[in-house]
């Protein structure tokens, strides 16, 4: 079967190729399923060839022909008498003539065809290039627009800049009129506590002087109230013991008077029992003493605690004293 095919060379040239396409092969019957081979199609060169050389041959079993070598008319009629003359000749005309009608159609729908692309791309290209038109100037607007904003923003920047520095400078200038007289104040403050630590130094040295001489004052005091109650004890002890001495001696004179001056007839027993009398007594006497002795160191404690504690307070009086001076 004979088909004509229309395709555009890269020159813009249309060329028209006869395609032939052989007829389905008889299938072999098996059992196992085969997918589809597609139609084999050989595109045959037509450039050169007029209408009237172009027949439909049906070959079976060979490839299209060749127009290289496509014979004449007259070649054609001898060769194919047996197939009815000029009967056959004309049959073949009316169908050339057909196929000269049929590609005139083709000939018109390729140009027509044409037409529509060359009218689409030249639409296409005039909407792309007001596309392109639209958008450049958008574009310039929007650079423009840009280049504005960016330079309000550099005057808004550089003017904040500007006010920065001066409210810098002006801090700067306050933080070192500050400092100074800061460094000035600082200065004063020093000589002042200078001379507060001189002032409380010689209060401290006066203070001190003063305790000094009260706590002498006291310590001598208190040394000749020690040395008087350690001699009004020792007087007292030596009285005692003379009191004590004498009270014995008297009584030990009665009772040898009255030992003396009793019956012979009174018996050893009673003599025993004035003498554990007079050991009873004289014992009794003895522990008194020694009561009167303790009472005595009791009082010479009781002095040395007194003592003792009126040291205490002068020295905590001083350090009060420095304390509040200082």
């Amino acid at each position: 079967m004979l088909l004509v095919c229309t395709r555009r060379n890269p020159g813009g040239f249309v060329t028209r190729v006869l395609v032939y396409r052989r007829s389905a092969p008889t299938k072999k019957t098996k059992t196992k399923p085969r997918s589809k081979q597609p139609k084999k199609v050989k595109f045959i060169n037509l450039v050169g060839v007029t209408s009237e050389e172009l027949i439909m041959v049906e070959i079976m079993g060979s490839p299209a022909c060749d127009f290289e070598g496509v014979a004449t008319p007259t070649e054609i009629r001898c060769q194919e008498k047996s197939k009815g003359g000029l009967a056959y000749e004309n049959l073949e005309a009316n169908r050339m003539a057909q196929l000269a009608v049929k590609m005139s159609k083709i000939e018109e729908a390729s140009k027509k065809k044409d037409d529509q692309a060359h009218q689409f791309i030249s639409q296409t290209r005039e909407a792309l290039e007001q596309k392109m038109e639209t958008h450049e100037e958008k574009r310039e607007a929007y650079i423009s627009d840009l280049k504005a904003k960016l330079k309000d923003h550099l005057e808004t920047v550089e003017k904040t800049r500007q006010s920065l520095e001066a409210q810098t400078e002006e801090v700067r200038t306050a933080v070192e009129e500050k400092l100074k007289t800061a460094a000035a104040q600082r200065d004063e403050n020093i000589k002042k506590m200078l001379d507060r630590l001189k002032e409380h130094e010689d209060n401290v040295k006066r203070v001190r002087s003063t305790m000094q001489e009260k706590v002498t004052q006291l310590e001598s005091q208190i040394q000749n109230k020690l040395t008087l109650a350690q001699t009004r004890r020792k007087n007292l002890e030596q009285e005692q013991l003379e009191k004590l001495r004498e009270h014995n001696v008297v009584k030990l004179a009665e009772v040898r008077h009255i030992i003396e001056g009793m019956d012979s007839f009174k018996t050893e027993k009673t003599t025993k029992e004035l003498q554990e009398r007079l050991e009873i007594a004289e014992l009794n006497r003895e522990k008194e003493l020694q009561k009167k002795l303790e009472k005595i160191q009791e009082k010479e404690r009781r002095a040395e605690m007194v003592r003792q504690n009126k040291e205490r307070l002068a020295t905590q009086n001083e350090e009060q004293q420095t304390a509040s001076s200082g």
